[in-house]
C-alpha cells in the first residue's frame, strides 16, 4: 500500500469510531456532568475557597481509597507532588533517580527540582512503561554496593529511587520491577499521572510504591482544574508530605513558626471541590474510556500498518489516551499522519519527545535507548474523550 491509500485507510478507520464530526474532535476534553457547579458554589456561598476546607478533606480520602492507599495529600499539580513524593522517600540532592526516558518533562523536573539527576532507562514496547528485565541488566552494568548504598560507578553517585510511569494509563510491570527494586534496594515512587482507575493484576495504579504521585490536569481522566495528589500507605510519608506542602508551618492557634524551607502546594477548597464532583463520575468515566478503546481495537484489528496497544495480560488501563502504534515501515509517514489528520479536524498528537533527547538534559546517565528511540518514532494519540463512546455504534 502506497503512502497515499495508506493514509486514506487509516482516516477511514478513525470515522468509523468517530463518526460524522460536527467541528474539531479533541484529544481529550473534560466533561463536567455532575455536582460540580453546586460543589464550587458552596465554596463561593461559605468562603471556603482556599488551602482548607471539607472538600480538600473529602477528596484527600476518596483519592487514597480509590488508590488503595491508606492516605492522600492533595496538591497544586502533578509535577509538585512528584517533587514531594521523591523528596519524601528519601530522594537527596545528587541523588539519581531512575525514570524512563519516554515521560512528559515533569517526570525529570521534579527530580532536577530536588537536586536530583534524572538516569533514564529502557521501555518495554508492551507497556512503553519500564522495561524491568532491561533495567536489572543495566544496574547490574554499571552499579554497585557502597557502604550499603547502590552507587552508579560510572558517575560515584547514589541511585535512591526508581519511578515507573504508567504511559497513558497503561500499567507497567510491576511484579517486575518490584523484583528489580528489592534486589538493588530502590524505592519506588510512582508517576501515576495518567493512570487513575488504571489495575494491574487487581490492584490500582498508585498502590505499588512507597509513594505516588498524581495528576488532575484538565486534559486527565478527572480534573480539578489544576491539581495533584500525593497517595501512600504509610503515614509518617503522609504528614511530612501534607507539612512539607503547607510551607512547613508548625500547628498553632497563631504563631508563624516553620522548621522546614516548605512549599506553598496545597490545592484550594475550590478545586477539590469540582475533584469530589469528578470522583463520583469516576467509574462511568471509565467505563465509556473502555468501551471507546474496545472500538478502536475492534476497526484496527486487521488493518495493514497499524495497530492499537493492547492492554498487557493482567492489567486493565484506564485508556486515558488510546495508542495506536504504527508499524515499523510505516515510522516515516507519522509527521505527514499528524499534519493530514489534524488538518481534517482530527486532534493527533506524537509521544512527547524523548527527554534524552532534550537539550538540558543530554549529557543525563542513560541506559541503552533503542526501544524507546524506535517506539517514540512509531506512536499516535488519538482522540480520547470518554464522550466519544456515547456514539458509538
Amino acid at each position: 500500500m502506497s503512502d497515499a491509500p495508506f493514509t486514506e485507510a487509516l482516516m477511514t478507520r478513525l470515522h468509523a469510531v468517530l463518526g460524522p464530526q460536527d467541528g474539531f474532535v479533541a484529544l481529550h476534553e473534560p466533561e463536567f456532568a455532575g455536582g460540580e457547579w453546586d460543589m464550587v458554589r458552596d465554596c463561593l456561598d461559605t468562603g471556603w475557597v482556599s488551602s482548607v476546607g471539607k472538600y480538600v478533606d473529602r477528596f484527600e480520602a476518596d483519592i487514597a481509597a480509590i488508590c488503595g492507599t491508606r492516605h492522600g495529600v492533595a496538591v497544586v499539580n502533578g509535577t509538585a507532588a512528584l517533587q514531594v513524593a521523591l523528596m519524601v522517600c528519601g530522594v537527596e540532592p545528587g541523588d539519581e533517580v531512575l525514570m524512563p526516558a519516554l515521560s512528559f518533562a515533569a517526570t525529570a523536573h521534579a527530580a532536577l527540582h530536588l537536586g536530583a539527576v534524572p538516569h533514564f532507562v529502557e521501555i518495554a514496547r508492551d507497556t512503553l512503561g519500564i522495561d524491568a528485565e532491561a533495567l536489572a541488566a543495566h544496574l547490574g552494568a554499571v552499579s554497585e554496593i557502597r557502604d550499603g548504598a547502590l552507587v552508579n560507578r560510572m558517575t560515584g553517585r547514589r541511585i535512591s529511587a526508581v519511578v515507573p510511569m504508567h504511559c497513558f494509563g497503561t500499567p507497567v510491570d510491576m511484579d517486575g520491577l518490584d523484583a528489580v527494586a528489592r534486589t538493588f534496594g530502590l524505592s519506588i515512587v510512582e508517576d501515576a499521572a495518567e493512570s487513575l482507575g488504571s489495575t494491574y493484576r487487581g490492584r490500582p495504579c498508585g498502590s505499588f510504591g512507597t509513594a505516588a504521585a498524581l495528576s488532575f490536569n484538565g486534559n486527565k481522566i478527572l480534573t480539578t482544574g489544576g491539581g495533584g495528589a500525593i497517595v501512600t500507605d504509610d503515614a509518617d510519608i503522609a504528614r511530612r508530605a501534607k507539612h512539607l506542602t503547607t510551607t512547613a508551618k508548625k500547628p498553632h492557634r497563631w504563631a508563624f513558626e516553620h522548621d522546614a524551607p516548605g512549599f506553598n502546594y496545597r490545592m484550594p477548597n475550590l478545586n477539590a471541590a469540582l475533584g469530589c464532583a469528578q470522583l463520583e463520575q469516576l467509574p462511568d468515566r471509565l467505563a465509556r474510556k473502555r468501551r471507546l478503546a474496545a472500538r478502536y481495537a475492534a476497526v484496527f484489528a486487521d488493518f495493514d500498518g497499524a495497530a492499537t496497544l493492547p492492554a498487557p495480560p493482567g492489567s486493565d488501563p484506564n485508556f486515558w489516551l488510546n495508542t495506536l502504534v504504527l508499524a515499523p515501515d510505516r515510522a516515516h509517514l507519522r509527521d505527514d499522519l499528524l499534519d493530514t489528520l489534524n488538518d481534517a479536524g482530527i486532534m493527533t498528537r506524537p509521544v512527547w519527545t524523548p527527554l534524552h533527547r532534550l537539550p538540558y538534559l543530554a549529557d543525563a546517565p542513560r541506559a541503552a535507548l533503542d526501544v524507546t528511540n524506535e517506539m517514540a518514532a512509531r506512536v499516535i494519540s488519538l482522540p480520547s474523550s470518554a464522550k466519544l463512546a456515547d456514539t458509538l455504534n
